[in-house]
């Protein structure tokens, strides 16, 4: 990840000692997680799929849904192996939904994906990101699927299941003339506001009737007046299966916004419709409907969360609620007895719940909580007060307990772990399976716990999760922020098979079961080699005859690699297993051999515990992977006695004096050396070996920092203290101060009050050009060293002349290798800020002054035409004296320049429009880059505007080629652009073309016109024949392409806020042109009949001062190309996207007696309709493809995705390389704009 930080190869060497640790598993490579007691498959989140999760589990448990389109085979639907063939017709949409269905009844695994399913609707990542409404989705789903099964025994499905007849009747109370209309209807909408309940929805829809009387009268088609009349609407024709959609949202006209109806809305479990139906004569049971689905919305009207309550129809999963309750009440029961009791032995109940435990050990804190959780009482409350702490009474029965060598975790004895399970096998012979026991088996019925009356069971499916739930639970659906938005009921009268109930393999076509069969066996076998390489442990062994003791610890005779044999095994087998491994990996071995833990210190390898004991499981001893173990007799090594134990640890010290000499730095230098003691060893041997003639012995107490303040003398009382015992461990630095050292520091107080630096050093490289080769040396210094010194210590390192000591100077070099600013001679490395071990260029040049500025600069914001060139100037210089140096510098004359800062995309940015004023008043610091510009600065309270022609291509020629160049530079729009927020690159296309035409210099109060008039002296603009300004058109330019229209000749500039860098086009037209405020510019363009492309584009000018909707955009592009309005398909095009959103006129459906529906204005979400916007049109006479898409959007798309592929890549490197510097930071979610929902349908008519 951080790539080479090391030169050395360590890798080998553990990093997990005594038990710590796991073995680090990529989270991909594991098998999606078995099935729960439940016996049913969640469906995972995308992201913000959970409605759509939703919607599947309900049609899924709807057999009758399911088993209709498993009745389709691949000779009508085809295969999906087909689908990559260009002629073959494969309907994938439902093939994905069958194979979906197949895997949430047979596949062994706790979730299944949705991902081939969502592909198959053609939405991309965006899409399954977003979040829709679940209502939207059935009847946008049931269309796809409608569409898709045209042509199949299927074709009808949707229909045949969920398809109603309302009546809607008008009765003349004069002539008693009935006028009806039918509606069809898949879903029912019922209002939630004011109302109760669904009977009383339903009763004011389908009971009541609404009167036309007084004022509000009906005219009558047989007595062909106004006359008196009754409305009402009854059920005419029952679906096998109804849908009914609440309105739980609705629209706020007071505060102007959206929101949830959370009031209490009932609903049956089971309702006779026979009251709401025109005929009512037939029997009881054909108006019978029993709820078997509801899915509940949890949030707002914004956003939230879908879960779905489902009744288990054919009992496909096992139903284990009341089986725990009943068990808890028993547990309730028992804690009850047991704390009624006053003294009870705890050693049987920590021997229980450690049994219980499939990991041999756990943490002791982990051990209190599972007693507080099993006893409903903590071991301080019950227990403490007459067996002591729980560590304690655990450390008391080594008999019994055993800790890990770390004592953090415990865990029983093998012996009594097998005497405890033995005790309590015929007890627990009879307890229902728990979830870690269930072993699913798709050809096998799963176990049932109890009988009970057939599809009475209720299921919580929440994405991922499946969890039963009573039937009462539906009750608190009924209201709050968490409440029912869709019911689902089935008639009674359905009955099914018993050969269907609790076989999820009922009617599953071959193909699909042998599929599932095979992904069934698949998991098996992944799941045993996951379950083998997660209780697998890697052991590196050191063998003695490889190792030589000297210095207080173990070293290789060879390499380190060389001295080590991997041995992998599984950590469930015992210390004996163990042994026997080594036995056979290492066949020359003779004699006894005993296994201790070894670790890896910077002295060198040191021994721990012996591991004893063969009949414990290596988990059970706290044996973790990648530990070190050493093989050896237990005695010697190489004839030396070897002390092991954490008290004989070798300590790597660093031992530092005082240097003889320091040339010229302002605080000490010191010689370094590292030294092995042994932990337990005595400070008065420690200072006998370090200082046999005497001296004083100072610890620095923060590690590299040292610093006076943090140095601490030993004193005479410390000597008989160990080397662990005040602290000193590997790193740590001591300093000895021989008595002729001393005279050079004042000790007080036990503290060294002399002020000390740490010394490192500075890198140098010769940048002088002589006849040597450029060349680095490396420079002692601390942070106070002065960089006059460091100067000439490297021109005596480098060997040059000292001469060039006054012509030189020192230069920090960038990571890029770009000399920057260089440093003032008299600042010390601190003052400069430099970090030790940076890189100095030795350069020609004295350096700068404290009150002098180094500048770089270049003529022109293009570097590959100017070259950078850097100049010295005095912080008090003004503006105009910095540019007539630059100016003599750059070998330029003239008064027509002025300079500029650049900015942060490397360009011309902000100008020094203050002449007179110092560069140390305007904050321009050591090292910035400055600009010289050509032009004069505008007057103050004058724009400076860039002019650009700009010509569509329809006021060309079809298949003209535009000129290169008019007088200018020519910008094709389909060139590579840059966004305004500075992202990556992306190709845009348009039929637009820019040429730039020059500037202009123009008061702010002047008019627009004037700024037109002043735009047509222009060179370019000359040349085209422009009567009057009113035959101009202006607009801003954004990211180089047209952007807001500016209207009103009249109107002053500023008031347009346009800003100081903004460009303007001017656009010619053929017609003069006066638009009014509510009037908004499109550009249409008509398709091209049998071809992916479109004829030039025309102006359209829309009025939108009494609508901006949808049907009056169709109403006004109709009449502008002369054609029925039902016989056009219109689009707004989004060329940063190359997408083509439909403007479609479909509404939502109403309750009849809500008004008509406001509809939303064009100019806001989704559309965002603006001047200039492009508008495609399909005229469906000549044309009935609704693909508004080209070839162009084809490529442009691919060319994105490219893109996005690359900055992606990037971003991961940079990602991977910076990670270990990178901060998380905090994500604002903002609210996007809706976007319409659609699924991707082929044709098969």
């Amino acid at each position: 990840m951080f790539g080479d930080l090391f030169e050395e190869d360590f890798s080998f060497i553990s990093n997990n000692h005594c038990g710590k640790g796991k073995k680090s598993k990529p989270r991909d490579s594991e098998p999606p997680a078995p099935r729960d007691f439940t016996n049913l498959s969640g469906i995972k989140n995308q992201g913000g799929t959970c409605y759509l999760n939703s919607l599947l589990q309900t049609l899924l448990f709807t057999p009758e849904f399911r088993e209709a389109l498993f009745s389709l085979g691949p000779e009508e639907l085809g295969t999906l192996d087909d689908s990559s063939k260009p002629d073959a017709k494969v309907r994938i949409i439902p093939l994905q939904l069958q194979r979906l269905f197949a895997q949430l009844l047979l596949l062994d695994q706790q979730a299944a994906s949705t991902t081939d399913l969502t592909e198959s609707f053609g939405w991309n990542s965006n899409e399954e990101m977003r979040q829709h409404d679940v209502q939207e989705l059935n009847r946008i789903l049931f269309s796809a699927l409608e569409t898709s099964l045209v042509g199949t025994s299927g074709h009808d499905l949707i229909n045949r299941l969920y398809h109603g007849i309302v009546v809607n009747q008008i009765v003349c109370k004069e002539c008693k003339n009935i006028s009806e209309r039918q509606e069809d209807f898949l879903d029912l909408t019922v209002a939630v506001k004011g109302v109760a309940g669904l009977e009383e929805a339903l009763w004011n829809m389908y009971v009541e009737e609404e009167y036309f009387e007084n004022e509000n009268l009906y005219r009558c088609g047989a007595c062909d007046k106004l006359v008196e009349a009754s409305k009402s609407a009854k059920l005419r024709k029952l679906p096998p299966f109804l849908t009914i959609s609440l309105l739980r949202f609705n629209f706020d006209f007071e505060k102007c916004e959206r929101y949830k109806e959370t009031s209490c809305y009932t609903f049956p479990i089971q309702i006779n419709l026979r009251p709401f139906c025109e005929q009512t004569e037939m029997d009881d049971s054909e108006y019978m409907y029993e709820l078997f689905s509801v899915i509940i919305h949890k949030g707002g009207c914004y956003g939230g969360h879908y879960h779905v309550y489902i009744r288990d129809v054919d009992e496909l999963g096992n139903w284990q609620l009341q089986e725990e309750e009943d068990r808890l009440i028993e547990d309730k029961a028992l804690r009850d007895t047991e704390n009624a009791k006053e003294v009870e032995n705890p050693l049987a109940v920590l021997k229980g719940i450690l049994s219980e435990e499939e990991s041999k050990q756990i943490p002791v804190d982990q051990l209190g909580q599972k007693l507080l959780e099993k006893k409903g009482v903590s071991w301080n409350k019950k227990y403490r007060k007459q067996y002591g702490a729980l560590r304690k009474y655990l450390q008391n029965h080594p008999q019994t307990f055993q800790f890990s060598p770390d004592e953090n975790k415990v865990g029983l004895k093998e012996k009594h772990k097998l005497l405890f399970k033995s005790a309590s096998q015929e007890q627990d012979f009879q307890r229902p399976p728990q979830k870690n026991d269930v072993h699913w088996n798709s050809e096998k019925k799963p176990t049932r716990l109890r009988d009970s009356s057939a599809g009475c069971h209720w299921f919580d499916l929440n994405d991922s999760k499946v969890q039963p739930i009573k039937e009462k639970d539906i009750e608190k659906q009924f209201q709050g922020k968490e409440s029912a938005y869709m019911l689902f009921y089935r008639k009674s009268q359905l009955k099914r098979p018993p050969e269907a109930r609790g076989n999820p393999r009922y009617q599953i076509p071959e193909h699909l079961l042998n599929e599932m069969n095979a992904a069934n066996t698949e998991l098996q076998k992944k799941r045993a080699e996951c379950d083998s390489a997660n209780h697998g442990i890697d052991l590196r062994l050191h063998l003695s005859s490889c190792y030589k003791f000297h210095n207080g610890a173990l070293h290789p005779s060879l390499t380190w690699k060389e001295n080590v044999v991997d041995l992998t095994i599984d950590r469930r087998k015992t210390l004996g297993d163990l042994r026997q491994s080594v036995f056979q990996k290492l066949e020359s071995w003779e004699g006894d051999m005993i296994l201790s833990i070894a670790k890896p210190l910077p002295a060198g390898l040191h021994l721990y515990q012996i591991l004893d004991g063969d009949e414990l499981t290596l988990d059970g001893i706290g044996l973790a992977d990648g530990a070190d173990i050493f093989v050896w007799n237990g005695k010697e090594v190489g004839g030396t006695k070897v002390m092991t134990g954490p008290d004989h640890e070798p300590v790597v010290i660093n031992v530092l004096r005082l240097a003889e000499y320091n040339e010229g730095g302002k605080g000490q230098h010191f010689t370094e050396s590292q030294h092995v003691f042994s932990c337990s060893t005595k400070l008065s041997d420690l200072r006998r070996a370090l200082a046999p003639s005497g001296g004083i012995i100072l610890k620095n107490g923060s590690g590299p920092d040292k610093e006076a303040k943090n140095w601490e003398v030993f004193l005479e009382g410390d000597m008989k203290e160990t080397v662990k015992s005040v602290g000193l461990t590997d790193g740590c630095s001591v300093l000895i101060l021989d008595s002729h050292d001393q005279s050079f520091v004042n000790v007080s107080s036990g503290n060294l009050t002399a002020f000390t630096y740490d010394i490192s050093w500075l890198q140098v490289k010769n940048f002088c050009r002589t006849e040597d080769e450029e060349k680095h040396v490396k420079i002692t210094a601390t942070i106070e060293t002065v960089m006059s010194d460091i100067k000439m210590k490297a021109i005596r390192e480098l060997q040059l002349e000292e001469e060039l000591a006054n012509d030189s100077c020192l230069r920090p070099v960038s990571g890029n290798g770009k000399l920057l600013s260089p440093v003032p001679e008299d600042y010390t490395v601190k003052e400069a800020e430099l970090k030790m071990g940076s890189l100095l260029g030795l350069c020609h040049g004295k350096a700068p002054t404290s009150t002098q500025l180094f500048l770089y600069f270049i003529v022109g914001s293009d570097q590959n035409t100017s070259p950078e060139m850097e100049i010295v100037v005095e912080e008090t210089a003004s503006v105009k004296e910095c540019l007539n140096l630059m100016l003599e510098k750059s070998g330029l004359s003239g008064d027509n320049w002025h300079l500029r800062r650049i900015d942060w995309c490397y360009e011309a940015g902000e100008a020094l429009s203050q002449e007179n004023a110092t560069l140390k008043e305007l904050n321009v610091c050591r090292g910035d880059t400055l600009v010289i510009t050509e032009g004069k600065l505008p007057p103050k309270g004058f724009l400076k505007i860039p002019i650009w022609w700009f010509k569509s291509s329809s006021h060309m020629k079809r298949g003209e080629n535009t000129p290169d160049q008019v007088n200018g530079m020519t910008c094709k729009m389909d060139a590579l652009q840059v966004s305004p927020a500075g992202d990556s690159p992306e190709y845009i296309h348009t039929d637009m073309d820019l040429c730039y035409a020059g500037s202009i210099e123009i008061a702010g109060e002047a008019s627009l016109e004037d700024l037109k008039m002043q735009a047509m002296t222009l060179p370019c603009c000359q040349e085209q024949i422009v009567p009057l300004p009113s035959f101009l058109r202006a607009w801003t330019v954004d990211s180089k392409r047209p952007g807001k229209l500016l209207r009103n000749n009249k109107q002053q500039l500023n008031d347009y806020k346009l800003g100081a860098r903004v460009e303007i086009c001017i656009e010619p037209l053929q017609k003069e042109e006066r638009l009014g405020p509510d009037e908004l510019l499109l550009r249409v363009q008509m398709g091209i009949p049998g071809e992916r492309d479109y004829y030039d584009s025309t102006d359209l000018v829309w009025d939108i001062s009494k609508e901006c909707t949808t049907w009056a955009l169709r109403q006004r592009v109709a009449s502008h190309y002369c054609l029925p309005v039902d016989k056009i398909e219109i689009a707004k095009y989004f060329p940063e996207k190359f997408e083509w959103l439909p403007i479609s006129s479909w509404t939502q459906q109403i309750s009849k007696r809500k008004r008509k529906k406001k509809q939303e204005s064009l100019q806001s979400a989704p559309y965002h309709l603006k001047d200039g916007d492009i508008i495609g049109v399909k005229n469906l006479l000549l044309d009935d493809t609704k693909d508004f898409s080209t070839v162009r959007d084809d490529v442009g798309k691919e060319k994105q995705r490219q893109l996005a592929l690359e900055k992606k890549k990037s971003r991961q490197a940079e990602r991977l390389q910076d990670h270990v510097f990178s901060e998380e930071k905090l994500n604002i979610k903002h609210r996007k704009p809706e976007v319409a929902l659609s699924i991707n349908v082929g044709v098969f008519r």
